[in-house]
């Protein structure tokens, strides 16, 4: 636009604004159209694309008979035998998790007086802004009454709800696994008694959130199924499109499901990256000590409401490789009340220590300062330990303190440790910057020394329990760049 004659500069700056104004309501009338098109046409997919699925069968966790490890007392007498062992298989570490963002906008709801509906989560009373006389009644399970109720749900009324899931998701810095349970909860808590109403509440939320679900009904229940990009063992699950649904509840065998998809929607991940802030509930203090050095020892508690929801958390693998499964749970990081408090506490014990000598500190006090047991006999059936869960429950195994020491040297010491599988084992490597002796392998041209942090009476760094001729697996595993050098080791 060209400006003839004198303007006064008032007059330019409402001009200005007009013309700025007017660019915004043209932009989000268009948003809103868009919005509103993409609404419609997954509701119109709702109404016709159900098909009976038969569900593939559960994939069983892999059990191994996993024996403790002693060392003889006449091997402490020779020296360790520096032993390269040939690495057969280098399983690459988890990858990052995408963060999920809702293609559709979600707009804000002024309202004169906000309503709320309150729900506990792992022990904390949470609260979104909700009307219940506004939730939708679902009046069958079927095609059209599932659709009709999610036309009504996709007005207004829902949108500060599914604002304050995401703000506190992003709040709480919760885990795809911990959003799921939050929006669930959120929905039993809405719908109380009605179990279809619930699902398709947490449907639509999840959806709204930018993941990846798809309504399913049988035996007039309605299910919302989640696809994750990691491989479940023990449910059913249905593959659809070439990707793997699994459900929330537990799943009947066949079941009819709707194929419609949404924009933009994207897979779970079960990966956990960083400290979730669960409400704390503290456990009683237990003592945690080393046999070899008795003044090793540290006084630990952790938040039980984050124990809870390990309790929770499924058992997965990457592709179709079953010993991901392990880096799951040695990448995850320590509650940061449990760092906290342990982290100095250790730190103050490894001051001045050599490396070799602050990791054989940190491995004495894993091998002797628990029982250990099999997880049949606890569990009833095999179960990894994160970190945390290591130092509140009685026992633990092979798995669960290669899980530990891993997460330790790592931690404390700023040391690359890697797990190592053999048949019927697990155990760890370090990889110190120093020149250590025993038993090793050799990874992308550097020298990890292996560590049996399961040896109940105590090994050395570089002893092993390995058969001659044995080929190891090698699981890399990440350590936080950012993380304080806590040892302060030379």
């Amino acid at each position: 636009m060209f400006l003839t004659g004198a303007v006064s500069a008032q007059d330019f700056d409402k001009d200005v604004a007009a013309r700025f104004k007017a660019f915004q309501e043209s932009a989000f009338k268009e948003f809103n159209d868009f919005k509103e098109s993409a609404m419609k046409e997954y509701i119109d997919f709702v109404r016709k694309s159900w098909k009976e699925f038969t569900a593939d069968s559960p994939i069983e966790i892999p059990k191994d008979t996993i024996m403790p490890v002693f060392m003889p007392d006449e091997e402490r007498e020779k020296p360790i035998d520096s032993k390269y062992v040939q690495i057969k298989e280098v399983v690459k570490s988890v990858p990052n998790v995408r963060r999920k963002e809702p293609v559709l906008k979600i707009e804000e709801v002024e309202q004169s007086l906000d309503k709320y509906v309150q729900f506990t989560f792992y022990g904390a009373r949470v609260k979104v802004r909700f009307d219940v006389a506004d939730k939708v009644a679902l009046s069958a399970v079927d095609e059209n009454s599932i659709a009709d109720a999610l036309k009504t749900m996709s007005g207004k009324a829902y949108n500060n709800m599914l604002l304050d899931c995401m703000r506190l998701k992003r709040g709480l810095d919760l885990s795809d696994w911990a959003y799921i349970q939050l929006i669930d909860s959120l929905a039993n808590s809405v719908y109380a008694n009605d179990a279809n109403g619930a699902s398709l509440l947490t449907a639509y939320i999840y959806m709204n959130s930018g993941y990846k679900m798809r309504l399913a009904s049988g035996n007039g229940r309605l299910y919302m199924l989640y696809a994750s990009e990691h491989v479940i063992y023990e449910q059913n699950s249905f593959m659809i499109d070439g990707e793997r649904y699994y459900g929330t509840k537990e799943l009947p065998i066949r079941l009819n499901i709707c194929s419609a998809s949404f924009k933009g929607e994207e897979p779970l991940s079960l990966v956990i990256t960083g400290n979730q802030r669960f409400a704390l509930n503290i456990s009683e203090p237990r003592q945690i000590s080393s046999v070899k050095y008795p003044d090793f020892n540290v006084s630990v508690r952790v938040n039980r409401n984050l124990l809870d929801f390990y309790s929770t958390y499924p058992t997965s693998m990457i592709g179709d490789n079953m010993l991901t499964r392990w880096a799951m749970y040695a990448n995850t990081p320590f509650d940061i009340s449990v760092a906290n408090v342990l982290y100095p506490a250790l730190s103050m014990k490894l001051k001045g220590m050599s490396q070799l000598e602050a990791v054989e500190h940190l491995l004495n006090l894993v091998q002797t300062g628990f029982k250990y047991e099999y997880d049949d006999k606890v569990w009833g059936s095999d179960r990894i330990f994160f970190a945390d869960e290591c130092l509140f429950y009685p026992y633990n195994d092979c798995d669960d303190r290669s899980v530990l020491f891993s997460r330790l040297v790592r931690d404390l010491l700023g040391l690359d440790v890697v797990l190592v599988v053999v048949p019927g084992h697990i155990l760890a490597a370090v990889n110190f910057t120093q020149e250590v002796d025993g038993n090793y392998t050799m990874f992308n041209d550097r020298k990890f020394v292996l560590c049996e942090p399961t040896c109940t009476n105590g090994a050395p760094v570089g002893w092993a329990n390995i058969k001659e001729g044995a080929s190891l697996s090698v699981i890399m595993l990440e350590r936080d760049r950012n993380m304080k050098k806590y040892g302060n080791t030379d």
